[in-house]
């Protein structure tokens, strides 16, 4: 038991650590990557309590149904590795050591190496810039050189009043000819007279 529980450690101790390498979101929680350790081994011990009694297996169901998970899992990449967690939980509890350590390392590997290469990301990366603007003709207006220079292409989505003073709310959706120029883009579209309170923005959309 205490063999199993320890390979369950120290597999869950992987997973949260490739978790922390691979994560891209912007709500990064220190508590659900400590919980993905402890995970693995409350599984591990489930599998061993319930192993192959029926009667165990629904009564073990029935006390988990008055637990009610409050926080809401919204990102894909928190679910899969709490389902990784929980299939390493399985093997470790059923006693099968080289496959929760295999299968750790092999699909550890696999998801290290898909997040490094940027596998699926978008080849058209489209940007929302969105900035306020005092005049009303936006053909003849200065910041429209500035996204010549910088863009390969751009396309206005919105323009929005915001007053009496000719004060506009714009926004675009621009693609950039190079990316890392961005700074630069923002640099130069802050000295444009009239324009300020500027956002860009990567859309996922």
């Amino acid at each position: 038991m205490i063999g199993s529980i320890t390979v369950a450690f120290f597999c869950g101790l992987a997973i949260s650590y490739l978790y922390r390498l691979t994560y891209r979101g912007t709500s990064y929680s220190t508590s659900y990557v400590q919980s993905l350790v402890a995970f693995a081994m409350i599984t591990t011990i489930v599998i061993m309590v319930i192993g192959n009694n029926l009667a165990r297996a629904f009564g073990l169901v029935g006390s988990m149904s008055i637990i009610r998970f409050r926080m809401a899992i919204k990102d894909t990449h928190d679910i899969v590795f709490i389902f990784f967690t929980l299939a390493i939980g399985m093997a470790t509890g059923v006693g099968q050591h080289m496959v929760a350590v295999v299968g750790t390392l092999y699909i550890g590997i696999i998801i290290l190496l898909v997040s490094a290469s940027n596998y699926a990301a978008p080849h058209k990366r489209e940007y929302l810039l969105q900035f306020h603007f005092t005049s009303e003709n936006d053909e003849d207006a200065p910041y429209v050189d500035v996204l010549k220079k910088f863009c390969k292409k751009f396309k206005i989505i919105n323009i929005k009043s915001l007053g009496e003073n000719g004060i506009f709310e714009l926004s675009y959706y621009v693609v950039l000819k190079k990316i890392e120029a961005g700074k630069e883009f923002i640099s130069e579209l802050g000295q444009v007279e009239g324009l300020d309170s500027i956002n860009f923005f990567f859309d996922e959309q």
